[in-house]
């Protein structure tokens, strides 16, 4: 006898949200079990953040239908959030008190008893580096350390799905890291997730990606069917001039794109084993210093470009709402 597949924890189903003349989400439709981290990506305007105010129930829709732990968001907003945490981008803590004073305030604000508050809180900070500045004014936090303080928050009353709007944004390596590293502990309690990142290296990290672009999501696999989806190859080159690479490797036969990425260009091509020598002959011809040619698997960047005909402006990420 089969075993029932778990009720997803999320569940959205055509979803549509217009502002005047402009449609933020266009039949959005996807589906998080428990357990599960899912990432949204897509560029400034995309929808992210319409679609995450909807599930937290902070926005209504036009149309469409959106379940959160079996509660009917659109008709039920003020029962949902019990069951979330939603920490958008500019999450409201109050600066002038400690970071023990605002993890109190928000345990009391969803009614945590003082035992479970103090282990939670305690729990929490010890994960994320932050015990030793429980007396600190929120103020007097660095970016990460808030964005830290924040999270720990949101979840102090021990929510079953988690959606965070571009958490770390603006924060240092070492906070991005702890940052996943205390998501990765909720994916394994059983917590749904919903992040929306604005650092394409991070959507890796997640098991199913949503790839948004003018307020629609044509793609939403785990990251590696997303990369199997991509046709053709990737070529990656150093340069210390990617920008006149970029110029002079466009029009080379068999090149569909090129996309400046840190210290060089991804080329996207149909064939890498017979466009590399063209590459490489087309630098040098142009003048342009460079090392060798390699193909290279696709990065996420790689695949807004194949994918959805979007570049990140800086070659590095794609952020917005």
């Amino acid at each position: 006898m089969s075993v029932p597949a778990a009720r997803p924890a999320i569940s959205v189903a055509a979803l549509t949200k217009r502002f005047g003349a402009v449609t933020a989400l266009d039949g959005v439709t996807f589906a998080v079990s428990p357990g599960e981290l899912f990432g949204l990506i897509g560029p400034d305007g995309a929808g992210k953040t319409t679609a995450l105010r909807i599930l937290a129930g902070v926005m209504a829709a036009d149309s469409g239908t959106v379940q959160v732990e079996g509660i009917d968001v659109l008709l039920h907003p003020e029962e949902v959030r019990d069951h979330i945490s939603y920490m958008p981008q500019r999450f409201g803590l109050y600066e002038d008190l400690t970071v023990d004073e605002n993890v109190r305030f928000f345990a009391d604000v969803f009614g945590v008893p003082r035992r479970l508050r103090e282990e939670r809180a305690s729990r929490l900070l010890a994960a994320s580096g932050m015990l030793r500045f429980r007396k600190h004014l929120a103020g007097e936090l660095s970016g990460g350390m808030k964005q830290k303080l924040g999270l720990t928050c949101a979840l102090v009353h021990a929510p079953k799905v988690v959606l965070l709007d571009e958490p770390t944004t603006g924060v240092d390596p070492v906070s991005r890291r702890e940052f996943w590293q205390i998501l990765y502990r909720l994916r394994a309690g059983g917590a749904a997730i919903v992040i929306s990142t604005a650092y394409l290296d991070e959507a890796d990290r997640c098991d199913r990606l949503g790839l948004m672009h003018g307020g629609a999501l044509p793609y939403c696999e785990a990251p590696d069917a997303l990369r199997a989806r991509m046709p053709g190859a990737m070529v990656e080159i150093a340069t210390p001039d990617a920008r006149s690479a970029r110029a002079a490797l466009a029009s080379v036969p068999g090149v569909r794109s090129v996309l400046m990425v840190g210290d060089g260009v991804h080329v996207h091509v149909d064939d890498a084993r017979k466009a590399i020598p063209d590459l490489e002959r087309a630098l040098t011809q142009k003048g342009v210093e460079h090392a060798n040619a390699r193909e290279i698997v696709a990065s996420i960047e790689d695949l807004f470009v194949a994918l959805l005909g979007y570049a990140p402006a800086d070659g590095r990420k794609a952020s917005g709402s």
